[in-house]
C-alpha cells in the first residue's frame, strides 16, 4: 500500500502541513515557557496587590473602631478566582478572620509563622512554601501600633488553567492554519473568502442599526449554498427591519403618552426605585425630572405618603393584583400646601407571570377636594338663608299682633305717663325688629325679572343689614348717592354683589376706620356711548397684595382660610358680566409714604333690554 502521494499538488500540501506543525509545535513550547514565567511574575505581583488591598481595609476598619468591618472584605477577596484563602491575624500570628469557615480551622502552618520576623514594615512579602504554594502577606498598622496581618493565598489551579487555555488556544490556532493552508493550495479561497465576506460585512451593517438599510439586499455572486445563505440572510434583515420599524413606532407612540398624559406616570422595579417618571410627577413631588431615577420614595415625598405608596407598590409586586383609588393627603407645611392625590397601581409582566415593575397613576384631586368642601359651606350658607328668610317670614305675625296689641293699650287703656312712656318703647322696638325681618326677606327673595331700582334703596338695605356690626366694630360709613338715582337691573343680584364688598371692607377694616360707599351718573369706560351708574365702595383696611389681587376672581380663592368659601367676588364678578358691567380695583397695603385701602368700582350700564340669559351671560363675557 502506498502511503506517500504521487501528484506534486498532494506532496506539497503534505509537506506545508507538516512544517506548520513543527512550526506551531515550536512555538507553542516556546510560547509555553514565556507564558509560565508571565504567569508567575503576574501571580506574584497579583499576591502583593492583593495582601496590600487587604491590610489597608483593615487599617481603615481600625482607625474606624470597626473590625468587623474587616470580615466583608475578605470575603469579597475569597471569592476571586486566583486566591484560595484570605485571613487576618494579630501580630503573634493567631488568626481572627477568615475568607470562608471559621478562624479556629485555619491556623498558621510553621512555614507561614517562619515569615512572620522576615516580613518589611510597610512593604507586602510574597512567598512560597510546601507543594509550590505561593501566598502574600502585609503588616496592619493603626498609626504606629501593629495590629496584625493579612494573609492571602494563591490558587495554582488557575496559574495552570491559564497555561492550560494558552496551550490549547496554540493547538487549536494550529490546526486551524493548517486546514486553512491546505484548502489555499487548493484555490478555493475565491470561492468560499468573497461571500463570506460579503456575508461579514451584511452582519457589520445589520449591527450598525437602521443608518445602514441602504446596503441591503446583500449582492449574490455565486450559485451555491453560499448564494442561498446570502438569499436567506437577506430575507432575514427584510424581516428584521420590518419588526424594527413596527416597535419603533410603537415605542414612539408610548413615549408620547408618557410626557403629554395629563397626569402623572411613574414606573418601579422590585425594589420600589423609580425606573421612568413622566414630566408631570415631577412637577408634583417639586423634584427635577432628572433626579427622579433609581430614587426611593423617602426621598422625593413625604414619610406618610412615601411609606404609604411604597406599601401600595409592595402590595402589587407580592400579589399582582392592582390597587385602586389609594388617596393620599398631605398637611400644608413649609414646602407648600395641602396635597391630594388620588393613586392606581397596577403590575407590569413583560414575559411569564413575574411582576418585573409596578406603574403607578397619580392624580391630583387637591383643587377638586378643595372644590367640594367649599360647595358644602356654599350649600350650608345657602340653607341657612333659606332658614333665616323663613323665620323672619314667621316672625311677621307675631311681631303684627303685638303691634296691634301695644296700639289698643295706648288707645283704650288708662295708662299713667310712665306706662305710656313704656308702651311707647315697646312699639319703636316692635317696629325695629319689623324692620330688621323686612330687610332680612327683603335680600333673600330675588326677582326673576329686570326692573327699575333706586340706587338709595339698594345701598342703604345693604347698610342698614350691617349697621349694628359697624358700630360693633368701630368703622364710619360714608354715604355719598343721590336718593332719586335709579337704574335698570336685577334688584337682589345688585344688593348682592354691594353685599359681598361691603363685607370684604368689613373685614379688611376690623381695627376701625372708614367705609365710603358712593354712587352716580356715569359713562362706560370702555364704550362711552352707554351711559349708567357708577358704584365705589372703599376702605381704609389693611389693603391686599400683588398676588392676591392677581387671583381674586378666582373661584375657591380665599384669605380667609375656614371662615372662606373663595366664592363671593366671583359669584359678584358673574353678576356684573351678567349685567354687562366692568369692575376695576385699586389697593395697596400700608408703607411709609402713604397708607393702605382698597376700592372697587363698578360701572352698571342703565339698559332696559338686558334679559339676563344664558346668550347675554355669553355675550357679556366676552366683552369682558
Amino acid at each position: 500500500m502506498r502511503l506517500w502521494p504521487r501528484t506534486v499538488r498532494w506532496q506539497l500540501i503534505i509537506w506545508l502541513m507538516l512544517l506548520e506543525a513543527m512550526s506551531i509545535g515550536l512555538f507553542a513550547i516556546v510560547l509555553i515557557r514565556i507564558e509560565g514565567r508571565e504567569v508567575r511574575q503576574r501571580a506574584l505581583e497579583r499576591l502583593a496587590h492583593e495582601a496590600t488591598s487587604v491590610a489597608l481595609q483593615a487599617e481603615e476598619a481600625y482607625r474606624q473602631q470597626k473590625p468587623e468591618l474587616v470580615q466583608p472584605s475578605l470575603r469579597m477577596m475569597g471569592a476571586a478566582p486566583n486566591v484560595a484563602r484570605a485571613k487576618i491575624t494579630d501580630a503573634a500570628g493567631n488568626v481572627l478572620f477568615v475568607s470562608d469557615g471559621e478562624a479556629a480551622q485555619f491556623p498558621l502552618e510553621p512555614a507561614e509563622k517562619a515569615q512572620i520576623a522576615l516580613i518589611p514594615p510597610h512593604q507586602p512579602q510574597v512567598f512560597g512554601f510546601a507543594d509550590h504554594r505561593w501566598e502574600g502577606v502585609k503588616a496592619i498598622y493603626d498609626g504606629p501600633e501593629l495590629r496584625g496581618y493579612a494573609w492571602v493565598e494563591t490558587d495554582r489551579s488557575w496559574d495552570t488553567e491559564q497555561l492550560n487555555t494558552v496551550l490549547h488556544s496554540s493547538l487549536s490556532f494550529g490546526m486551524i492554519w493548517i486546514g486553512a493552508s491546505g484548502l489555499l493550495v487548493l484555490l478555493m479561497s475565491r470561492t468560499i473568502s468573497r461571500p463570506l465576506g460579503i456575508l461579514h460585512g451584511g452582519t457589520r451593517a445589520l449591527m450598525e442599526g437602521p443608518r445602514s438599510s441602504a446596503k441591503f439586499p446583500l449582492p449574490v455572486t455565486v450559485e451555491n449554498e453560499f448564494g442561498d445563505l446570502i438569499e436567506a440572510f437577506n430575507r432575514m434583515v427584510a424581516v428584521l427591519e420590518e419588526q424594527r420599524s413596527g416597535l419603533s413606532d410603537t415605542l414612539s407612540l408610548l413615549d408620547s403618552m408618557l410626557a403629554n398624559a395629563p397626569i402623572g406616570l411613574v414606573f418601579f422595579d422590585r425594589q420600589c426605585r423609580i425606573v421612568r417618571v413622566n414630566e408631570v410627577f415631577a412637577e408634583m413631588t417639586g423634584v427635577p425630572l432628572s433626579r427622579h431615577l433609581a430614587r426611593a420614595l423617602p426621598e422625593l415625598l413625604p414619610e406618610r405618603m412615601a411609606q404609604r405608596l411604597e406599601d401600595a407598590v409592595r402590595h402589587v409586586i407580592e400579589s399582582g393584583l392592582p390597587v385602586h383609588d389609594l388617596e393620599l393627603e398631605r398637611q400644608a407645611s413649609k414646602q407648600g400646601g395641602p396635597w391630594t392625590w388620588l393613586v392606581t397601581a397596577y403590575p407590569v409582566r413583560p414575559a411569564g407571570d413575574q411582576v418585573r415593575w409596578v406603574g403607578v397613576i397619580v392624580m391630583d384631586v387637591s383643587e377638586r377636594k378643595r372644590s367640594e368642601e367649599a360647595l358644602r359651606r356654599t350649600e350650608k350658607l345657602a340653607a341657612t338663608g333659606r332658614l333665616a328668610a323663613s323665620i323672619a317670614h314667621e316672625i311677621n305675625n307675631p311681631l303684627e299682633a303685638i303691634t296691634n296689641l301695644l296700639y289698643l293699650l295706648r288707645r283704650f287703656c288708662r295708662l299713667d305717663d310712665t306706662a305710656m312712656n313704656y308702651v311707647a318703647i315697646a312699639e319703636r322696638e316692635v317696629q325695629r325688629m319689623s324692620e330688621i325681618t323686612q330687610q332680612t326677606l327683603r335680600f333673600y327673595r330675588q326677582s326673576t325679572l329686570p326692573a327699575r331700582a333706586t340706587m338709595e334703596e339698594l345701598l342703604d338695605s345693604v347698610l342698614d343689614m350691617y349697621s349694628a356690626r359697624l358700630a360693633a366694630m368701630g368703622i364710619v360709613v360714608v354715604r355719598h348717592y343721590d336718593a332719586e338715582l335709579d337704574f335698570y337691573c336685577f334688584a337682589g343680584e345688585v344688593r348682592q354683589v354691594v353685599s359681598n364688598l361691603v363685607s370684604n371692607a368689613m373685614d379688611a377694616t376690623a381695627g376701625g376706620g372708614r367705609l365710603i360707599v358712593s354712587a352716580r351718573r356715569s359713562r362706560d369706560w370702555v364704550h362711552p356711548q352707554h351711559g349708567g351708574v357708577r358704584i365705589t365702595i372703599a376702605d381704609t383696611g389693611s389693603g391686599m397684595k400683588p398676588e392676591v389681587r392677581e387671583r381674586l376672581f378666582e373661584a375657591f380663592f380665599t384669605t380667609k382660610g375656614a371662615t372662606g368659601t373663595g366664592l363671593g367676588l366671583w359669584v359678584s364678578h358673574e353678576i356684573i358680566l351678567k349685567h354687562h358691567g366692568i369692575i376695576h380695583l385699586r389697593s395697596r397695603t400700608a408703607s411709609a409714604d402713604h397708607p393702605s385701602g382698597t376700592a372697587f368700582q363698578i360701572f352698571f350700564p342703565d339698559n332696559e333690554e338686558l334679559t339676563g340669559g344664558a346668550a347675554a351671560e355669553e355675550q357679556a363675557a366676552a366683552e369682558a
